[in-house]
């Protein structure tokens, strides 16, 4: 029987290997303060789902993490140490709560170790040369990305893909949602990944910034929550 050989995109494939939900970087056990939101009945359906995701996307930490992915891609590009110090260090002072820091801090920690043992690429040594603190989870994608030459825009959108996706995992759990709402949820947020991501890598680092204030309340209540299934 002929086997019949496919092209495989090697870009393509990391991306799915990096950012897949199997990927050893825990981001099932993190909410990023949904779980508050649906105690507070704020997130009740999918509706109100759809919506609280969508902002997360476009105005809140889904803008900003692509932003900061972005930044840290051009700055092992174009060798430019300085601004990958300067991205680092922004990064790690934009969580608005303890448990969104612990939430990208662990995330980013988690992916270095696993593309460091498996994917290893000088850009990891030069980040660990120029920032000694917590790496955010979005700064270690795009180090990861630029060392092993892959797109920025294909990498900030499945990155966003992947946000996008963990909120709704953790929703449909939550609520609870079926798995057809669900679904229903991935096709809303879909068209808007590559808008969000465009604006993103047109945005200057001077100007990241968040608009998710809700959550980031709901995020503060949740470190308080008398009943947790997830660890922000």
């Amino acid at each position: 029987m002929e086997v019949i050989e496919m092209p495989s995109d090697i870009n393509l494939l990391r991306l799915m290997s990096w950012l897949s939900p199997a990927f050893p970087v825990g981001a099932y056990t993190y909410s990023h303060g949904l779980e508050a939101a649906v105690e507070d009945n704020l997130i009740r359906d999918r509706r109100s789902a759809e919506e609280w995701i969508v902002d997360l996307v476009t105005r809140g930490a889904g803008r900003t993490d692509a932003t900061l992915l972005a930044h840290a891609w051009r700055a092992v590009t174009n060798g430019d140490e300085s601004l990958l110090a300067e991205t680092a260090e922004t990064a790690a002072a934009l969580s608005a709560t303890s448990e969104l820091a612990l939430e990208t801090e662990s995330q980013g920690r988690a992916f270095l170790k696993a593309v460091d043992a498996a994917w290893p690429t000088p850009a990891l040594e030069m980040l660990a040369r120029v920032h000694d603190g917590p790496v955010a989870y979005p700064v270690a994608v795009g180090v990861t990305a630029a060392g092993h030459e892959l797109p920025l825009t294909e990498a900030a959108v499945a990155y966003l893909h992947a946000y996008a996706g963990n909120l709704i995992s953790a929703v449909v759990r939550l609520v609870p949602l079926g798995q057809t709402d669900g679904l229903r949820l991935t096709r809303a947020v879909e068209p808007l990944l590559p808008k969000v991501a465009g604006a993103a890598l047109a945005t200057p680092l001077a100007s990241v910034a968040s608009a998710g204030f809700v959550a980031d309340l709901k995020s503060m209540q949740h470190e308080t929550q008398r009943t947790r299934l997830f660890r922000s």
